[in-house]
């Protein structure tokens, strides 16, 4: 008598994951992580409870990939902008022009930034999400200390604060500037509040 037996095969994603953590990122930028059920997921990307448990295991999974997402996203909108840049000031700006972009054009933008408010929500709450927001935070630093310190080298900033004091105030300015932007979004008004910021380094 033959026996019988099973290959477990692995499971394929019957959907695009890309457009469903798009959805899950409108709702959790609209409700933040908290107040965001698993019913409003599965209403929010069309998926069942056991398609969404399947993919991305639970609801904390499904939270990080998005801010990922989200992360790299404007982390190509910022190359892009940098691309642009004649020199490393020029790029500082281009930074800030990006940000209040952002801010005047997106209607969405009074739900803030998804992780800015990830962070006011939940640093040092959650092991997971306080390591993904030190990375993005070094990451930002990092970036800027380096532009700063060419900047510097080429005797378009100031020597009155380092590098890093310097890009501690710019990275500060910037979350400042996007807290702002949640009930001001007039571009004008913000590229005074940017011009304000940037004289600093002269």
């Amino acid at each position: 008598m033959k026996r019988s037996f099973q290959i477990d095969m692995p499971k394929v994603e019957k959907f695009n994951r890309d457009y469903v953590v798009q959805q899950a990122t409108n709702v959790f930028h609209d409700k933040g992580y908290n107040a965001t059920s698993m019913q409003d997921l599965v209403d929010a990307t069309g998926l069942n409870r056991s398609s969404i448990y399947n993919s991305f295991v639970n609801k904390l999974n499904l939270y990080l990939e998005c801010l990922k997402s989200y992360e790299d996203a404007f982390g190509r909108d910022t190359s892009n902008a940098l691309l642009k840049a004649s020199n490393p000031l020029h790029a500082i700006e281009l930074i800030f022009e990006l940000y209040i972009k952002i801010i005047s054009k997106n209607k969405e933008y009074d739900k803030g930034c998804l992780i800015g408010n990830c962070k006011a929500e939940m640093a040092n709450h959650e092991k997971s999400i306080t390591s993904f927001l030190e990375k993005n935070h070094d990451h930002m630093l990092k970036l800027l200390e380096d532009l700063v310190g060419k900047a510097q080298d080429d005797n378009l900033i100031n020597m009155k604060q380092n590098s890093n004091n310097y890009a501690m105030y710019l990275f500060t300015s910037l979350q400042g500037l996007r807290m702002t932007g949640i009930l001001l979004t007039d571009k004008k008004q913000l590229q005074g509040i940017a011009s304000t910021i940037m004289q600093t380094l002269n």
